[in-house]
């Protein structure tokens, strides 16, 4: 199989021995590996979320379990389904799998990340100190920065077509290291561009409702740029990396057009549900906010029947 080398390592060895197995479901199950350090890192994550849930029931506090469910599931879940099961061996001979994985990793899990409001959770069960800490850096000025929604929106959309129109994508792919790290790197940039559009979480300088909706459909036209300029170049993504692995079962030029399609199709997708989302929030806001107001008058007519049945 074609597998990242070590730490250290330069470059992937390129062999007819070293290259995957037909793309299966079969070769997918059976490739699955968990001595990685993210591997390693999704457990130690799911591990202090849930302590964190059961430090809260221990107190008789509740925690959503759909919030849960969220973060475990799709999120956590869905990091480990495309990097440590058997889709990584694959990541480095075939763009769409490497498509999807970029799809997953910078958009798909980072919703359902943020869904499950970790650092909401944290807040609650954290000991006084740890959790002022916690907050300072919530409201530093580098978090205010990047949590900006027009900044994150500005790294989320400009990433993809720095890595993918140089020279930097064959770099990862001959360097181990660099692969991971651009993985690291999607899901980074996905959680910051989601994280404060979904706002469930206490960070900075909130956008409201309308304002989100619209950053999120102007990443649309993005995606589908770039998913159809790679479906429609004439030129190799990664040069000749991908025929120099002289895979009889798979078409470099029919892969890349699938891999664009992923891209486009994908992103428009998880977009379109995401706006949809946002107008859920948005409403629910409005019926609380509505429900507030009701309350409010409703005491301040019951001040005044009140305050009417005292005079003289």
């Amino acid at each position: 199989m074609l597998a990242a080398t070590p730490v250290g390592t330069s470059t992937l060895a390129v062999s007819a021995e070293a290259t995957p197995p037909p793309f299966t479901v079969g070769a997918v199950l059976t490739e699955t590996r968990l001595d990685s350090w993210l591997a390693l890192g999704l457990v130690l994550v799911a591990g202090l979320y849930l302590y964190g849930v059961h430090r809260l029931r221990v107190r008789g506090d509740r925690w959503p379990v759909a919030r849960t469910a969220l973060f475990l599931g799709p999120g956590l879940g869905g990091i480990a389904l495309v990097t440590v099961s058997g889709l990584h061996a694959y990541d480095t001979a075939l763009l769409s799998v490497h498509m999807v994985q970029h799809m997953v990793l910078s958009m798909v899990s980072p919703i359902f990340l943020a869904l499950g409001a970790p650092m909401t959770l944290a807040l609650r069960t954290l000991p006084v100190g740890p959790r002022k800490r916690l907050l300072a850096i919530v409201h530093s000025r580098v978090a205010r920065v990047y949590s900006f929604p027009l900044v994150a929106f500005a790294i989320f959309v400009v990433n993809p077509f720095v890595l993918y129109f140089s020279d930097l994508y064959r770099y990862t792919l001959e360097h181990a290291w660099a692969h991971e790290l651009v993985h690291a790197h999607f899901i980074m940039t996905g959680c910051v561009f989601f994280w404060p559009l979904l706002g469930l979480d206490p960070l900075p300088g909130r956008w409201p409702y309308p304002a989100r909706a619209l950053l999120m459909l102007l990443s649309v036209p993005f995606h589908t740029v770039l998913g159809l300029t790679i479906m429609q170049s004439s030129t190799l993504f990664g040069g000749d990396w991908y025929p120099s692995l002289n895979l009889d079962w798979a078409d470099p030029k029919a892969d890349q057009v699938l891999a664009g399609g992923i891209l486009w199709a994908g992103g428009e997708f998880v977009s379109v549900t995401m706006i949809a989302v946002l107008v859920v929030q948005w409403v629910k806001q409005s019926e609380r906010e509505a429900r507030r107001l009701d309350r409010e008058l409703d005491r301040q007519e019951a001040r005044e029947r009140a305050a009417g049945a005292a005079a003289p």
